[in-house]
Protein backbone atom coordinates (compact mmCIF):
# COMPACT_ATOMS: atom_id res chain seq x y z
CA UNK A 1 0.00 0.00 0.00
CA UNK A 2 2.78 2.47 0.96
CA UNK A 3 4.67 1.62 -2.23
CA UNK A 4 1.58 2.37 -4.31
CA UNK A 5 1.06 5.69 -2.55
CA UNK A 6 4.67 6.69 -3.25
CA UNK A 7 4.02 6.29 -6.99
CA UNK A 8 1.05 8.68 -6.97
CA UNK A 9 0.51 12.33 -6.09
CA UNK A 10 -1.74 12.63 -3.06
CA UNK A 11 -3.77 15.71 -4.06
CA UNK A 12 -3.88 15.24 -7.84
CA UNK A 13 -5.75 13.03 -10.32
CA UNK A 14 -5.27 12.09 -13.97
CA UNK A 15 -7.70 12.82 -16.81
CA UNK A 16 -9.82 9.80 -15.83
CA UNK A 17 -10.12 10.93 -12.22
CA UNK A 18 -7.76 8.29 -10.84
CA UNK A 19 -4.83 9.17 -8.52
CA UNK A 20 -2.10 10.72 -10.69
CA UNK A 21 0.77 8.36 -11.47
CA UNK A 22 4.09 10.19 -11.05
CA UNK A 23 5.75 8.25 -13.86
CA UNK A 24 3.01 8.99 -16.41
CA UNK A 25 1.73 12.44 -15.48
CA UNK A 26 3.12 15.85 -14.60
CA UNK A 27 6.65 17.14 -14.72
CA UNK A 28 8.39 19.74 -16.83
CA UNK A 29 7.07 18.70 -20.28
CA UNK A 30 3.32 18.92 -19.47
CA UNK A 31 3.95 22.21 -17.64
CA UNK A 32 5.76 23.61 -20.69
CA UNK A 33 2.77 22.83 -22.93
CA UNK A 34 0.77 25.53 -21.14
CA UNK A 35 3.46 28.16 -21.81
CA UNK A 36 2.40 28.39 -25.46
CA UNK A 37 -1.00 29.67 -24.27
CA UNK A 38 0.73 32.34 -22.16
CA UNK A 39 2.95 33.49 -25.05
CA UNK A 40 -0.10 33.87 -27.32
CA UNK A 41 -2.05 35.68 -24.60
CA UNK A 42 0.80 38.19 -24.25
CA UNK A 43 1.12 38.44 -28.03
CA UNK A 44 -2.57 39.29 -28.39
CA UNK A 45 -3.08 41.56 -25.36
CA UNK A 46 0.11 43.61 -25.66
CA UNK A 47 0.15 43.57 -29.47
CA UNK A 48 -3.28 45.17 -29.37
CA UNK A 49 -2.73 47.50 -26.39
CA UNK A 50 0.55 49.18 -27.43
CA UNK A 51 -0.68 50.05 -30.93
CA UNK A 52 -4.42 50.47 -30.40
CA UNK A 53 -4.18 54.19 -29.63
CA UNK A 54 -2.77 54.88 -33.12
CA UNK A 55 -5.67 52.97 -34.72
CA UNK A 56 -8.27 54.80 -32.63
CA UNK A 57 -6.84 58.20 -33.54
CA UNK A 58 -5.64 57.59 -37.10
CA UNK A 59 -8.44 55.34 -38.40
CA UNK A 60 -11.44 55.73 -36.08
CA UNK A 61 -10.69 59.49 -35.68
CA UNK A 62 -11.20 59.60 -31.92
CA UNK A 63 -9.71 62.47 -29.86
CA UNK A 64 -6.40 61.87 -28.07
CA UNK A 65 -7.80 61.63 -24.53
CA UNK A 66 -10.69 59.39 -25.63
CA UNK A 67 -8.30 57.03 -27.42
CA UNK A 68 -6.13 56.78 -24.29
CA UNK A 69 -9.15 55.96 -22.13
CA UNK A 70 -10.36 53.23 -24.49
CA UNK A 71 -6.96 51.51 -24.16
CA UNK A 72 -6.72 51.85 -20.36
CA UNK A 73 -10.33 50.68 -19.88
CA UNK A 74 -9.58 47.64 -22.05
CA UNK A 75 -6.46 46.78 -20.06
CA UNK A 76 -8.13 47.49 -16.71
CA UNK A 77 -11.02 45.19 -17.56
CA UNK A 78 -8.63 42.45 -18.69
CA UNK A 79 -6.93 42.33 -15.31
CA UNK A 80 -10.13 42.81 -13.31
CA UNK A 81 -11.69 39.78 -15.01
CA UNK A 82 -8.81 37.69 -13.62
CA UNK A 83 -10.85 37.58 -10.40
CA UNK A 84 -13.76 36.03 -12.30
CA UNK A 85 -11.47 33.51 -13.97
CA UNK A 86 -9.85 32.61 -10.65
CA UNK A 87 -13.24 32.20 -8.96
CA UNK A 88 -14.54 29.87 -11.69
CA UNK A 89 -11.31 27.84 -11.70
CA UNK A 90 -11.25 27.44 -7.91
CA UNK A 91 -14.95 26.76 -7.39
CA UNK A 92 -16.42 25.09 -10.47
CA UNK A 93 -14.38 24.48 -13.63
CA UNK A 94 -10.85 23.70 -12.50
CA UNK A 95 -7.82 25.25 -14.19
CA UNK A 96 -7.74 22.97 -17.27
CA UNK A 97 -11.31 23.76 -18.41
CA UNK A 98 -10.90 27.44 -17.49
CA UNK A 99 -7.81 27.72 -19.72
CA UNK A 100 -9.49 25.85 -22.60
CA UNK A 101 -12.73 27.88 -22.50
CA UNK A 102 -11.19 31.33 -22.09
CA UNK A 103 -8.48 30.67 -24.69
CA UNK A 104 -11.25 30.01 -27.19
CA UNK A 105 -13.02 33.20 -26.10
CA UNK A 106 -9.85 35.22 -26.69
CA UNK A 107 -9.31 33.52 -30.05
CA UNK A 108 -12.86 34.50 -31.05
CA UNK A 109 -12.21 38.10 -29.94
CA UNK A 110 -8.99 38.49 -31.95
CA UNK A 111 -10.71 36.92 -34.99
CA UNK A 112 -13.58 39.43 -34.72
CA UNK A 113 -11.08 42.28 -34.30
CA UNK A 114 -9.27 41.17 -37.47
CA UNK A 115 -12.58 41.26 -39.36
CA UNK A 116 -13.57 44.67 -37.95
CA UNK A 117 -10.26 46.23 -39.05
CA UNK A 118 -10.54 44.66 -42.52
CA UNK A 119 -14.08 45.59 -43.58
CA UNK A 120 -14.47 49.24 -44.75
CA UNK A 121 -18.06 49.26 -43.44
CA UNK A 122 -16.73 48.90 -39.88
CA UNK A 123 -14.61 52.06 -39.89
CA UNK A 124 -15.17 55.68 -40.98
CA UNK A 125 -13.92 56.95 -44.37
CA UNK A 126 -10.24 57.98 -44.56
CA UNK A 127 -9.47 61.59 -43.67
CA UNK A 128 -6.74 63.77 -45.17
CA UNK A 129 -6.94 66.47 -42.51
CA UNK A 130 -4.45 66.61 -39.62
CA UNK A 131 -7.07 68.24 -37.40
CA UNK A 132 -9.31 65.43 -36.17
CA UNK A 133 -12.26 67.78 -35.60
CA UNK A 134 -12.61 68.00 -39.40
CA UNK A 135 -12.74 64.18 -39.75
CA UNK A 136 -15.79 61.95 -39.49
CA UNK A 137 -15.61 59.90 -36.29
CA UNK A 138 -16.61 56.24 -36.10
CA UNK A 139 -20.33 55.81 -35.52
CA UNK A 140 -21.93 53.89 -32.66
CA UNK A 141 -22.30 50.66 -34.68
CA UNK A 142 -18.62 50.70 -35.75
CA UNK A 143 -17.48 51.41 -32.19
CA UNK A 144 -19.88 48.73 -30.89
CA UNK A 145 -18.25 46.01 -33.02
CA UNK A 146 -14.80 47.23 -31.94
CA UNK A 147 -15.79 47.19 -28.26
CA UNK A 148 -17.34 43.72 -28.60
CA UNK A 149 -14.11 42.30 -30.01
CA UNK A 150 -11.92 44.11 -27.44
CA UNK A 151 -13.94 42.96 -24.45
CA UNK A 152 -14.13 39.38 -25.71
CA UNK A 153 -10.33 39.52 -25.73
CA UNK A 154 -10.39 41.06 -22.23
CA UNK A 155 -12.65 38.27 -20.99
CA UNK A 156 -10.35 35.64 -22.48
CA UNK A 157 -7.28 37.31 -21.00
CA UNK A 158 -8.86 37.44 -17.54
CA UNK A 159 -9.65 33.73 -17.54
CA UNK A 160 -6.22 32.75 -18.85
CA UNK A 161 -4.03 34.88 -16.62
CA UNK A 162 -5.71 33.58 -13.48
CA UNK A 163 -5.03 29.92 -14.31
CA UNK A 164 -2.03 29.36 -16.60
CA UNK A 165 0.72 29.79 -13.99
CA UNK A 166 -1.28 27.81 -11.41
CA UNK A 167 -1.92 24.97 -13.84
CA UNK A 168 1.79 24.85 -14.64
CA UNK A 169 2.69 24.49 -10.95
CA UNK A 170 0.00 21.79 -10.55
CA UNK A 171 2.24 19.55 -12.66
CA UNK A 172 4.83 19.37 -9.85
CA UNK A 173 4.69 17.66 -6.48
CA UNK A 174 5.95 20.08 -3.81
CA UNK A 175 6.67 17.15 -1.47
CA UNK A 176 9.17 15.71 -3.95
CA UNK A 177 12.51 17.55 -3.82
CA UNK A 178 13.32 16.87 -7.49
CA UNK A 179 9.95 18.13 -8.70
CA UNK A 180 10.10 21.07 -6.31
CA UNK A 181 13.36 22.16 -7.97
CA UNK A 182 11.71 21.75 -11.40
CA UNK A 183 8.82 23.95 -10.24
CA UNK A 184 11.27 26.71 -9.25
CA UNK A 185 12.80 26.44 -12.71
CA UNK A 186 9.32 26.72 -14.23
CA UNK A 187 8.60 29.91 -12.27
CA UNK A 188 11.92 31.45 -13.32
CA UNK A 189 11.14 30.77 -16.97
CA UNK A 190 7.50 31.87 -16.70
CA UNK A 191 8.29 35.60 -16.42
CA UNK A 192 10.84 35.19 -19.22
CA UNK A 193 8.08 33.70 -21.39
CA UNK A 194 5.80 36.64 -20.58
CA UNK A 195 8.57 39.06 -21.58
CA UNK A 196 9.26 37.08 -24.78
CA UNK A 197 5.61 37.28 -25.79
CA UNK A 198 5.55 41.01 -25.06
CA UNK A 199 8.79 41.55 -27.02
CA UNK A 200 7.34 39.77 -30.06
CA UNK A 201 4.16 41.82 -29.74
CA UNK A 202 5.84 45.25 -29.65
CA UNK A 203 8.26 44.47 -32.48
CA UNK A 204 7.14 41.87 -35.03
CA UNK A 205 3.38 42.17 -34.51
CA UNK A 206 3.29 45.98 -34.40
CA UNK A 207 5.40 46.13 -37.58
CA UNK A 208 2.97 43.78 -39.36
CA UNK A 209 0.01 45.89 -38.19
CA UNK A 210 1.53 49.11 -39.52
CA UNK A 211 3.23 47.90 -42.69
CA UNK A 212 1.19 44.88 -43.86
CA UNK A 213 -2.22 45.44 -42.32
CA UNK A 214 -3.92 45.34 -38.93
CA UNK A 215 -6.22 42.53 -39.98
CA UNK A 216 -3.11 40.42 -40.74
CA UNK A 217 -1.61 41.25 -37.35
CA UNK A 218 -4.76 40.35 -35.43
CA UNK A 219 -5.35 37.30 -37.62
CA UNK A 220 -1.89 36.02 -36.66
CA UNK A 221 -2.87 36.36 -32.98
CA UNK A 222 -6.01 34.29 -33.57
CA UNK A 223 -4.17 31.62 -35.58
CA UNK A 224 -1.33 31.36 -33.05
CA UNK A 225 -3.81 30.90 -30.19
CA UNK A 226 -5.49 28.09 -32.16
CA UNK A 227 -2.13 26.34 -32.60
CA UNK A 228 -1.30 26.85 -28.90
CA UNK A 229 -4.68 25.36 -27.95
CA UNK A 230 -4.02 22.27 -30.06
CA UNK A 231 -0.63 21.86 -28.35
CA UNK A 232 -2.29 22.34 -24.97
CA UNK A 233 -4.96 19.72 -25.71
CA UNK A 234 -2.26 17.26 -26.86
CA UNK A 235 -1.08 16.96 -23.26
CA UNK A 236 -4.51 16.13 -21.80
CA UNK A 237 -3.55 12.55 -20.88
CA UNK A 238 -0.28 13.66 -19.27
CA UNK A 239 -1.57 16.47 -17.06
CA UNK A 240 -2.21 16.32 -13.35
CA UNK A 241 -5.48 17.87 -12.24
CA UNK A 242 -6.28 19.38 -8.87
CA UNK A 243 -9.82 19.21 -7.51
CA UNK A 244 -11.77 22.44 -6.99
CA UNK A 245 -11.24 23.51 -3.38
CA UNK A 246 -13.49 26.56 -3.26
CA UNK A 247 -12.69 30.23 -3.77
CA UNK A 248 -10.97 32.33 -1.08
CA UNK A 249 -13.37 35.14 -2.04
CA UNK A 250 -16.23 33.00 -0.70
CA UNK A 251 -14.32 32.39 2.55
CA UNK A 252 -13.77 36.14 3.00
CA UNK A 253 -17.46 36.84 2.37
CA UNK A 254 -18.40 34.17 4.90
CA UNK A 255 -16.23 35.74 7.62
CA UNK A 256 -17.60 39.24 6.94
CA UNK A 257 -21.17 37.92 6.84
CA UNK A 258 -20.81 35.96 10.08
CA UNK A 259 -19.13 38.88 11.88
CA UNK A 260 -21.87 41.27 10.71
CA UNK A 261 -24.65 38.90 11.77
CA UNK A 262 -23.12 38.64 15.26
CA UNK A 263 -22.12 42.29 15.67
CA UNK A 264 -24.03 42.46 18.99
CA UNK A 265 -22.46 39.26 20.33
CA UNK A 266 -20.03 39.62 23.23
CA UNK A 267 -16.49 38.35 22.74
CA UNK A 268 -15.43 35.82 25.39
CA UNK A 269 -12.49 36.71 27.62
CA UNK A 270 -11.11 33.22 27.05
CA UNK A 271 -10.18 32.76 23.38
CA UNK A 272 -10.35 29.01 23.78
CA UNK A 273 -14.13 29.42 23.61
CA UNK A 274 -13.91 30.66 20.02
CA UNK A 275 -14.84 28.10 17.38
CA UNK A 276 -12.10 26.14 15.62
CA UNK A 277 -12.45 22.96 13.56
CA UNK A 278 -9.15 22.71 11.65
CA UNK A 279 -6.37 20.23 12.57
CA UNK A 280 -3.66 21.62 14.85
CA UNK A 281 -1.06 21.59 12.08
CA UNK A 282 -3.24 23.77 9.82
CA UNK A 283 -4.25 26.38 12.40
CA UNK A 284 -3.31 30.04 12.59
CA UNK A 285 -3.15 31.37 16.14
CA UNK A 286 -5.54 34.08 17.25
CA UNK A 287 -4.39 37.73 17.15
CA UNK A 288 -5.84 40.83 18.82
CA UNK A 289 -5.89 42.95 15.67
CA UNK A 290 -9.24 43.68 13.91
CA UNK A 291 -11.13 42.12 16.81
CA UNK A 292 -14.53 42.93 15.33
CA UNK A 293 -13.95 40.01 12.95
CA UNK A 294 -13.52 37.63 15.91
CA UNK A 295 -17.29 37.73 16.37
CA UNK A 296 -17.54 35.41 13.37
CA UNK A 297 -16.06 32.69 15.64
CA UNK A 298 -18.33 33.30 18.63
CA UNK A 299 -20.64 30.33 19.27
CA UNK A 300 -24.18 31.41 20.19
CA UNK A 301 -27.53 29.72 20.82
CA UNK A 302 -28.44 30.29 17.15
CA UNK A 303 -25.74 27.79 16.18
CA UNK A 304 -27.76 25.05 17.91
CA UNK A 305 -30.90 23.57 16.41
CA UNK A 306 -33.06 21.21 18.41
CA UNK A 307 -30.25 20.75 20.89
CA UNK A 308 -27.61 19.73 18.35
CA UNK A 309 -24.76 21.81 16.97
CA UNK A 310 -25.30 22.90 13.33
CA UNK A 311 -22.29 24.51 11.65
CA UNK A 312 -23.23 27.05 8.95
CA UNK A 313 -20.11 28.70 7.42
CA UNK A 314 -22.08 31.89 6.72
CA UNK A 315 -22.96 32.24 10.41
CA UNK A 316 -19.96 30.67 12.16
CA UNK A 317 -16.33 30.56 11.02
CA UNK A 318 -13.26 28.89 12.45
CA UNK A 319 -10.61 31.07 14.09
CA UNK A 320 -8.15 30.14 11.34
CA UNK A 321 -10.55 31.39 8.65
CA UNK A 322 -10.91 34.69 10.52
CA UNK A 323 -7.14 35.03 10.94
CA UNK A 324 -6.68 34.43 7.20
CA UNK A 325 -8.93 37.40 6.49
CA UNK A 326 -7.02 39.49 9.05
CA UNK A 327 -3.75 38.66 7.28
CA UNK A 328 -5.22 39.78 3.97
CA UNK A 329 -6.39 43.07 5.53
CA UNK A 330 -2.84 43.75 6.76
CA UNK A 331 -1.65 43.64 3.15
CA UNK A 332 -4.06 46.36 1.97
CA UNK A 333 -1.91 49.47 2.73
CA UNK A 334 0.94 48.06 0.60
CA UNK A 335 -1.59 46.96 -2.00
CA UNK A 336 -3.11 50.45 -2.22
CA UNK A 337 0.23 52.25 -2.63
CA UNK A 338 1.27 50.12 -5.61
CA UNK A 339 -1.77 51.05 -7.74
CA UNK A 340 -0.29 54.36 -8.93
CA UNK A 341 2.64 52.58 -10.59
CA UNK A 342 0.30 50.94 -13.09
CA UNK A 343 -1.24 54.34 -13.80
CA UNK A 344 2.18 55.57 -14.91
CA UNK A 345 2.63 52.32 -16.85
CA UNK A 346 -0.59 53.10 -18.71
CA UNK A 347 0.93 56.31 -20.08
CA UNK A 348 3.68 54.28 -21.77
CA UNK A 349 1.17 52.51 -24.02
CA UNK A 350 -1.09 55.51 -24.62
CA UNK A 351 0.21 59.10 -24.57
CA UNK A 352 3.85 58.11 -24.99
CA UNK A 353 2.92 56.20 -28.17
CA UNK A 354 0.96 59.26 -29.36
CA UNK A 355 4.04 61.38 -28.72
CA UNK A 356 6.07 58.98 -30.87
CA UNK A 357 3.65 59.34 -33.82
CA UNK A 358 4.47 63.07 -34.03
CA UNK A 359 8.27 62.67 -33.87
CA UNK A 360 11.01 61.69 -36.33
CA UNK A 361 11.23 57.88 -36.29
CA UNK A 362 13.36 57.00 -39.29
CA UNK A 363 16.72 55.20 -39.22
CA UNK A 364 18.07 55.36 -42.76
CA UNK A 365 15.17 54.24 -44.92
CA UNK A 366 13.41 52.32 -42.14
CA UNK A 367 10.64 53.95 -40.11
CA UNK A 368 10.17 52.63 -36.59
CA UNK A 369 6.47 51.94 -35.85
CA UNK A 370 5.32 54.22 -33.03
CA UNK A 371 4.06 51.26 -30.99
CA UNK A 372 7.45 49.56 -31.26
CA UNK A 373 9.04 52.25 -29.08
CA UNK A 374 7.82 50.15 -26.16
CA UNK A 375 10.65 47.74 -27.03
CA UNK A 376 12.83 50.02 -24.88
CA UNK A 377 10.31 49.46 -22.10
CA UNK A 378 10.54 45.66 -22.40
CA UNK A 379 14.32 45.88 -22.82
CA UNK A 380 14.58 47.85 -19.58
CA UNK A 381 12.64 45.11 -17.76
CA UNK A 382 14.97 42.39 -19.01
CA UNK A 383 18.12 44.46 -18.35
CA UNK A 384 17.06 45.40 -14.81
CA UNK A 385 16.25 41.78 -13.96
CA UNK A 386 19.56 40.58 -15.42
CA UNK A 387 21.57 43.22 -13.51
CA UNK A 388 19.73 42.39 -10.31
CA UNK A 389 20.26 38.64 -10.74
CA UNK A 390 23.89 38.72 -11.85
CA UNK A 391 25.33 41.67 -9.92
CA UNK A 392 23.13 43.00 -7.11
CA UNK A 393 22.23 39.63 -5.55
CA UNK A 394 25.88 38.43 -5.39
CA UNK A 395 26.98 41.78 -3.91
CA UNK A 396 24.23 41.65 -1.28
CA UNK A 397 25.26 38.11 -0.37
CA UNK A 398 28.89 39.20 -0.04
CA UNK A 399 28.37 42.43 1.91
CA UNK A 400 25.16 41.84 3.87
CA UNK A 401 24.83 38.07 3.87
CA UNK A 402 21.35 38.38 2.35
CA UNK A 403 20.20 37.19 -1.11
CA UNK A 404 19.27 40.56 -2.58
CA UNK A 405 16.65 43.11 -1.57
CA UNK A 406 13.50 42.29 0.35
CA UNK A 407 10.21 42.32 -1.52
CA UNK A 408 9.23 45.66 0.05
CA UNK A 409 12.57 47.18 -1.01
CA UNK A 410 12.01 45.95 -4.59
CA UNK A 411 8.55 47.55 -4.61
CA UNK A 412 10.01 50.82 -3.27
CA UNK A 413 12.70 50.89 -5.97
CA UNK A 414 10.04 50.31 -8.63
CA UNK A 415 7.84 53.12 -7.32
CA UNK A 416 10.76 55.57 -7.16
CA UNK A 417 11.93 54.75 -10.70
CA UNK A 418 8.42 55.21 -12.10
CA UNK A 419 8.14 58.62 -10.40
CA UNK A 420 11.47 59.61 -11.95
CA UNK A 421 10.19 58.32 -15.30
CA UNK A 422 7.17 60.63 -15.15
CA UNK A 423 9.40 63.58 -14.22
CA UNK A 424 11.64 62.79 -17.22
CA UNK A 425 8.56 62.49 -19.44
CA UNK A 426 7.38 65.95 -18.37
CA UNK A 427 10.79 67.49 -19.22
CA UNK A 428 10.91 65.80 -22.64
CA UNK A 429 7.34 66.91 -23.43
CA UNK A 430 8.28 70.54 -22.73
CA UNK A 431 10.99 70.18 -25.40
CA UNK A 432 8.62 68.44 -27.86
CA UNK A 433 5.90 71.08 -27.43
CA UNK A 434 8.39 73.89 -28.03
CA UNK A 435 9.23 72.30 -31.39
CA UNK A 436 5.53 71.74 -32.16
CA UNK A 437 4.81 75.45 -31.74
CA UNK A 438 7.42 76.32 -34.39
CA UNK A 439 6.12 73.74 -36.90
CA UNK A 440 2.40 73.98 -36.33
CA UNK A 441 1.23 72.43 -39.60
CA UNK A 442 3.85 69.67 -39.79
CA UNK A 443 2.63 66.16 -38.99
CA UNK A 444 6.14 64.84 -38.26
CA UNK A 445 8.13 67.16 -36.02
CA UNK A 446 11.89 67.57 -36.57
CA UNK A 447 12.77 66.05 -33.19
CA UNK A 448 14.06 62.52 -32.74
CA UNK A 449 11.82 59.97 -31.08
CA UNK A 450 14.80 58.74 -29.03
CA UNK A 451 14.13 61.61 -26.60
CA UNK A 452 11.41 59.30 -25.24
CA UNK A 453 13.87 56.55 -24.25
CA UNK A 454 14.46 57.84 -20.65
CA UNK A 455 10.78 57.64 -19.71
CA UNK A 456 10.37 54.20 -21.28
CA UNK A 457 13.57 52.94 -19.65
CA UNK A 458 12.88 54.29 -16.15
CA UNK A 459 9.28 53.04 -15.97
CA UNK A 460 10.31 49.74 -17.61
CA UNK A 461 13.10 49.18 -15.09
CA UNK A 462 10.60 50.09 -12.38
CA UNK A 463 8.28 47.34 -13.60
CA UNK A 464 11.10 44.81 -13.49
CA UNK A 465 11.53 45.50 -9.76
CA UNK A 466 7.94 46.12 -8.70
CA UNK A 467 6.47 43.13 -10.58
CA UNK A 468 8.77 40.62 -8.89
CA UNK A 469 8.50 42.44 -5.56
CA UNK A 470 4.70 42.57 -5.58
CA UNK A 471 4.27 38.96 -6.63
CA UNK A 472 6.71 37.74 -3.98
CA UNK A 473 5.18 39.96 -1.28
CA UNK A 474 1.59 38.88 -1.83
CA UNK A 475 2.45 35.18 -2.19
CA UNK A 476 4.74 34.99 0.86
CA UNK A 477 2.71 37.23 3.17
CA UNK A 478 -0.75 35.84 2.43
CA UNK A 479 -2.01 32.83 4.42
CA UNK A 480 -1.57 29.36 2.94
CA UNK A 481 -5.30 28.92 2.40
CA UNK A 482 -5.50 32.06 0.26
CA UNK A 483 -2.54 31.77 -2.11
CA UNK A 484 -4.78 32.09 -5.17
CA UNK A 485 -6.30 35.21 -3.64
CA UNK A 486 -2.82 36.72 -3.32
CA UNK A 487 -2.39 36.57 -7.11
CA UNK A 488 -5.81 38.17 -7.46
CA UNK A 489 -4.76 41.01 -5.14
CA UNK A 490 -1.66 41.59 -7.26
CA UNK A 491 -3.63 41.66 -10.51
CA UNK A 492 -6.23 44.08 -9.10
CA UNK A 493 -3.48 46.67 -8.61
CA UNK A 494 -2.90 46.53 -12.38
CA UNK A 495 -6.63 46.79 -13.09
CA UNK A 496 -7.24 49.71 -10.72
CA UNK A 497 -4.11 51.46 -12.00
CA UNK A 498 -5.50 51.45 -15.55
CA UNK A 499 -8.97 52.51 -14.39
CA UNK A 500 -7.46 55.32 -12.30
CA UNK A 501 -5.63 56.50 -15.42
CA UNK A 502 -8.97 56.73 -17.27
CA UNK A 503 -10.53 58.58 -14.35
CA UNK A 504 -7.60 60.99 -14.05
CA UNK A 505 -7.63 61.75 -17.78
CA UNK A 506 -11.39 62.45 -17.65
CA UNK A 507 -11.04 64.72 -14.59
CA UNK A 508 -8.10 66.65 -16.07
CA UNK A 509 -9.86 67.02 -19.42
CA UNK A 510 -13.03 68.32 -17.73
CA UNK A 511 -11.29 70.72 -15.33
CA UNK A 512 -8.70 72.22 -17.69
CA UNK A 513 -10.72 72.32 -20.90
CA UNK A 514 -13.96 73.92 -22.04
CA UNK A 515 -16.04 74.31 -25.21
CA UNK A 516 -13.75 77.00 -26.57
CA UNK A 517 -10.35 75.69 -25.37
CA UNK A 518 -8.69 72.29 -25.40
CA UNK A 519 -7.05 72.26 -21.96
CA UNK A 520 -4.21 69.89 -21.06
CA UNK A 521 -5.70 66.93 -22.92
CA UNK A 522 -7.96 67.00 -25.94
CA UNK A 523 -8.15 66.54 -29.69
CA UNK A 524 -4.40 66.52 -30.39
CA UNK A 525 -1.41 66.39 -28.06
CA UNK A 526 0.41 69.12 -30.06
CA UNK A 527 -2.25 71.63 -28.96
CA UNK A 528 -2.47 70.50 -25.35
CA UNK A 529 -0.27 70.52 -22.24
CA UNK A 530 0.71 66.89 -21.82
CA UNK A 531 3.78 68.12 -19.92
CA UNK A 532 1.50 69.42 -17.15
CA UNK A 533 -0.34 66.10 -17.02
CA UNK A 534 2.96 64.23 -16.75
CA UNK A 535 4.06 66.68 -14.06
CA UNK A 536 0.86 65.99 -12.12
CA UNK A 537 1.51 62.24 -12.35
CA UNK A 538 5.10 62.73 -11.20
CA UNK A 539 3.89 64.70 -8.16
CA UNK A 540 1.28 62.05 -7.34
CA UNK A 541 3.90 59.31 -7.76
CA UNK A 542 6.38 60.96 -5.37
CA UNK A 543 3.59 61.58 -2.83
CA UNK A 544 2.50 57.95 -3.17
CA UNK A 545 6.13 56.85 -2.68
CA UNK A 546 6.11 58.65 0.68
CA UNK A 547 2.88 56.88 1.66
CA UNK A 548 4.43 53.57 0.66
CA UNK A 549 7.44 54.17 2.93
CA UNK A 550 5.06 54.82 5.85
CA UNK A 551 2.99 51.73 5.02
CA UNK A 552 6.10 49.56 4.72
CA UNK A 553 7.38 50.83 8.08
CA UNK A 554 3.99 50.06 9.67
CA UNK A 555 3.95 46.59 8.15
CA UNK A 556 7.47 45.75 9.34
CA UNK A 557 7.00 47.10 12.86
CA UNK A 558 3.57 45.60 13.43
CA UNK A 559 4.10 42.86 15.97
CA UNK A 560 1.34 40.34 16.11
CA UNK A 561 0.37 39.17 19.55
CA UNK A 562 -0.17 35.44 19.40
CA UNK A 563 -2.30 33.50 21.76
CA UNK A 564 -0.81 30.65 23.80
CA UNK A 565 -0.72 27.38 21.92
CA UNK A 566 -3.94 26.11 23.44
CA UNK A 567 -6.44 24.01 21.62
CA UNK A 568 -9.37 26.13 20.51
CA UNK A 569 -12.36 23.82 20.04
CA UNK A 570 -16.07 23.77 20.68
CA UNK A 571 -17.08 21.61 23.59
CA UNK A 572 -20.80 21.11 23.76
CA UNK A 573 -20.75 20.73 27.54
CA UNK A 574 -19.06 24.12 27.93
CA UNK A 575 -21.55 25.87 25.68
CA UNK A 576 -24.51 24.23 27.30
CA UNK A 577 -23.29 25.25 30.76
CA UNK A 578 -22.78 28.82 29.55
CA UNK A 579 -26.23 28.94 28.00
Amino acid sequence: MDEKMSLTVADAVDYKGHPADKSRTGGWVPAALSLGIEICERLSTMGIAVNLVTYLGGTMHLPSATSANVVTDFMGTSFLLCLLGGFLADSYLGRYLTIAIFAMVQMLGTCLLAVSTKLPQLRPPPCKYTNLTQCEQANSFQMGILYLSLYLIALGTGGLKSSVSGFGTDQFDEKNEKEKAQMAYFFNRFFFVISTGTLMAVTVLVYIQDEVGRSWGYGICSASMFIALMIFFSGTKRYRYKKCSGSPIVHICQVVSAASAKKTAKLPSDISLLYEDLPEASRIHHTDQFRFLDKASVVTEDDYRQGSFMMNPWKLCAVTRVEEVKKMIRLLPIWATTIIFWTTYAQMITFSVEQATTMERTIGHFQIPAGSLTVFFVGAILISLAVYDRFIIPLCKKWRGEPGFTNLQLIGIGLFLSAMGMAAAAVVEVKRLSVAKKYNETTTLPITVFYLIPQFFLVGAGEGFIYTGQLDFFITQSPKGMKTMSTGLFLTTLSLGFFFSSLLVSIVKATTGSSDKQGWLGEHINKGRLDCFYGLLAALSFFNFGLFLLSAAWFRKKTVKQAPETEIIVKESTIEEKC
